[in-house]
Formats: structure tokens, sequence, C-alpha cells
């Protein structure tokens, strides 16, 4: 055996007896949930702010959930922080990312300033984006009204033992708590697509996803709670205080850190146009029109999902039932689509059955990882060629667009509409992570309003301005359409790429990666 086999032989071996130890001992060895059990705080009448506002609307439409739109990202933040600012009892917040930027420690300053005025703020965060954030968390979590746990979390908070573990617990530490829920008094919830950061609420000089979340009001909100909770309190869940030490210190030096970027020309000059925006106005002068239906509801994975034998209540199972039925339109919104050769020829047979089905995702140039892209183009061409209509995201807008302002694009909305009766809004991708590796939530609802306007945000995003239409020519080769512009222009290749990016995307996807993806 030569030296080279000698040290394959040996690194190979050391490979499979880490990942092989980690099967057998490494989930063993992490925290347990030590966390004491909690449940939401009762609504009780006119007790909060929130409480007072919100009563009218419910007792005006009995037993039926409000529900609210929101596209923008500038309206998102100011959802979040107003429901933040007006909560007298309890914030629930429940994340995959809160990142440390400008939005993040804005929307953090209101979670601190609500426990400041006596209000309970529970946080749980999936522990695979809070890396390198200890620190701040804890200082957050040492304040007697607030409370962190993570989702998953990693025993080993940095540097090569993190990971280390990470190869080691190679197949459990890949289970991700996705969802994202913002709950204030047990009043209002918004949930939907958006983690917290700059990028999802119109304050990013690189890129802005277009997004969806709904605020809900009303019964659903209940659902929601009690959702958070099971979460909560679910052994997946450990306490940040269990898993990181205190650093020394208070909160004083990066609260006034905080305090001063708020102040600062970057946060006012952002804080200035949630002020401005339109949709803020209304809600001041109560010029909102929620929709109103009996048949929202949340919808949501067990936290547990990959130990769950109940299969049935995955939401991958209650979208296939869904979307399934469909007899005259299906309408798609989905970043990451990597439909797999099962939904591929079940969506190019219901075109046979007469069945309208549309899908708006991400172009190479719009789509943040390369690899969703490459897995994607395997079933793209079938779709084309099947008869579904399939439009690609720019990733920026067409000149005569201002849609985006002088950043990128990027869509990150995850909803549908069936026969323009019932649909979906929330976090879950039509791929195999959503399916089956990640967490998921949102709310599916059967309301011909609420449907119509799921269909009115995909007709948007397959605007000519914002996409590319997919083509396949006669040589069997993709094409895309470019609308916009007199006459259409027709490319042989993904717009706005290069070509190292098309090699990479294209590479990658013959990788058996899908799976993970």
């Amino acid at each position: 055996m030569t030296r080279f086999q000698r040290i394959l032989a040996w690194g190979t071996f050391s490979l499979f007896s880490l990942v092989g130890s980690g099967l057998l001992f490494a989930d063993h060895f992490t925290p347990p949930a030590t966390g004491a059990p909690g449940v939401v705080l009762p609504v009780k009448p006119g007790e909060t702010e929130l409480d007072r506002e919100i009563e009218p609307l419910l007792a005006a439409n009995p037993g039926k959930t409000g529900a609210l739109l929101v596209q923008d990202g500038v309206d998102a933040f100011a959802a979040r922080a107003m429901t933040a600012q007006k909560a007298g009892r309890s914030l629930d917040l429940q994340y995959y990312i809160w990142h440390d930027d400008l939005t993040g420690r804005l929307l953090g300053r209101e979670a601190w300033r609500a426990a400041e005025r006596g209000v309970r703020v529970r946080m749980l965060l999936d522990d695979m984006n809070a890396k390198g954030m200890d620190s701040k968390l804890l200082l957050l979590d040492a304040h007697p009204n607030i409370e962190i746990r993570l989702y998953n979390p990693f025993r080993n908070r940095k540097g090569l033992g993190r990971i280390f573990e990470m190869v080691q617990r190679i197949f459990s530490v890949n289970h991700r708590m996705h969802n994202k829920a913002w709950i204030a008094d047990n009043r209002v919830a918004v949930v939907g697509g958006r983690n917290i950061g700059e990028e999802y609420f119109g304050a990013s000089d690189q890129v802005n996803f277009r997004d969806l979340d709904v605020v809900l009001f009303g019964p659903a909100v209940a659902e929601t709670s009690t959702m958070f909770d099971h979460y909560w309190n679910s052994e997946a869940v450990v306490p940040l205080s269990a898993l990181a030490r205190k650093p020394s210190g208070g909160f004083d030096e990066i609260g006034e850190a905080i305090e001063t970027e708020a102040q600062g020309p970057a946060a006012q000059r952002y804080l200035e146009r949630v002020a401005a925006s339109p949709r803020v106005q209304d809600y001041a002068r109560e010029r909102l029109t929620p929709f109103w239906s009996e048949r929202i509801h949340l919808v949501a994975d067990p936290p547990l999902k990959w130990e769950d034998d109940k299969q049935d209540e995955w939401i991958v199972h209650r979208i296939d039932q869904d979307l399934s039925s469909a007899t005259r339109k299906i309408l798609l919104i989905s970043p990451y689509f990597v439909p797999g050769t099962e939904v591929t020829e079940r969506m190019t047979g219901m075109v046979n059955r007469g069945v309208t089905v549309g899908v708006v995702t991400n172009s190479l140039a719009a789509n943040d990882v390369f690899a969703v892209y490459g897995a994607y183009r395997h079933y793209r061409d079938t779709l084309v060629r099947g008869g579904v209509s399939v439009y690609e995201l720019r990733a920026q807008g067409h000149p005569s667009s201002s849609l985006f302002g002088s950043s990128g694009a990027s869509l990150h909305t995850k909803a549908y509409s069936v026969d323009d009766t019932r649909g979906y809004i929330g976090s879950f991708n039509l791929d195999a992570r959503s399916a089956y590796l990640n967490t998921e939530m949102g709310v599916m609802f059967d309301d011909a309003a609420l449907a119509k306007a799921v269909r009115e945000e995909y007709l948007r995003l397959a605007n000519p301005e914002l996409s590319y239409w997919m083509h396949v020519g006669k040589d069997g080769a993709p094409r895309w359409l470019d609308r916009a512009t007199k006459p259409p222009t027709l490319h042989t290749k993904e717009p706005d790429t290069k070509p190292l990016q098309r090699f990479s995307a294209h590479a990658i996807g013959w990788l058996p990666l899908e799976s993970q993806l």
C-alpha cells in the first residue's frame, strides 16, 4: 500500500468513525431541554392597547380571523415594530434568521423596550443562524422579562469545536426550524416568509427580497400561540443560558451603542421611510381593510418532525392534498423550487387534464443558492414542454420598473392559490428540504378574496418588467423571453449571468444534493 493510499484509508476511517460516533452518541451529549414549561399569557379584555384596538374589530366579525397581506418590506418592519410598541402583556418571537444588522438591532431594541415596560418576551431562534451572537443574545437574556431559547442547538458554540460537531452530527444537525412568527399580546400575529434582516425589510443597498407576510387577528392568532408553545416546550429546544456563559459586563455598553445607532442618520432615514409609508398612514387613520374569514388557519410541522411518525400532519402532505384537488388552476410562488420527478409528472399530468399550472421562481441571477437552481433546471424544461407556465424573476427590475429601486431583487415569497378559492402563505418552499428536513409553518385558507389577492401577487411577479417567461425551442433547448423590450428579446442563456455562474450552477446541479435542497 502506498503512502497516499494509507493516508486516504486513515482519512476515510476517521470520517466514518466520526460520523458513526455521532449517530450513536453525539445527540445524547446535547444539553437537555431544561427550560421551565411556558405557555402563552391569556388575553384579558381591555388590558392592553392592542386589546382595546382589536376587540371592536373582533366583535364586529364574530368567529372570524382578520388578515392583512404585507408585500412591502418597509410595511413588514412597521407591522412588527408597531405591535411591539403597543404590546402590554407578551411578545413571542420565533425565527430562522435574526441578523445583527440595522433592522435586526432596531427590532431587538423594541423587544428590550417592551421588556422594560414589564412585557414578557420569549425569543425562539434556530441555532444554525445564531452563530457568533451568543454574547449579545445573553445580554438580552439576562433581562428578567426576556428568555431566549435555541432550536436544535450546538453544544460547541464556536471555532473548530462547532465544525467538528457539525460533521459528527451531520444527520441530526441537518434538521432546522424554518418557522417565522411575531406574536404580540396573543392578539396579533405576523407570519409568512420573512426573517429578521435588512434584505427582508427594504433596507439593503445590495439586494431586497420580494416577500409576503400575513398580519392576523382573531382565532388564528390563538392557533399561532399554541404552535409557539408546542415548540417552546419541545425536546428540540434548549435555553441559551444552558449552552453559553454570560459575558462579563452588562447591557449598558451595547444598549448605548444600539440607542446611538437608532438616533444616527442611517436609522433615521429608514424610520422616516417607515413613517411615510402609505399603509402605515392608512393604519393610523383606521383605513386598512382586512380580509375576514372563518376559514383561515395556522398550520405547522411538529417540532421534532424527523422523529414524528404521524406524517399526515406534516405540511407537505396537507399541501400535496390541496394542490392535487385542483380542478381549474394552480398558481405557485416558490423562490427555491425543486419539484422532483414525481411532482413534475403530476404537474404536467394536471395540465393534460385541463388544469392551468403556473410557477414563479428565481432566475439564476436572482437566486442566492446556485445549487438550488442547478437542481431545479433538471425539471424546468420538462415542465415547460408539458405546458406549465414558468416565470423566472429578474435579479434587477427592468429599467422602467422602480419596484426594487437601485438594489437587486430576489424572490422569497412562498405562496399559492388553487382554483381562485383557496391557498397558502408561509415559509414552505416546494423542495425536499422544506418537505422532509426543516420544520415549516404558514396559513392555509379557503377564501376567494384571499385567493384573489395571492393570484394578483403572482401576476405582479410574472409581469414582464419583473420576470422572464420560459420557453423551449424547437431544438429542445431553453429560452428566456424578455417581454419588456420592444420587440421582445429571446435569450439562449440564463440572463444577467456570467459564464462562471452558469458553470457553477450546472456543475453543482449534477451532484447528489437534491435531497438536501
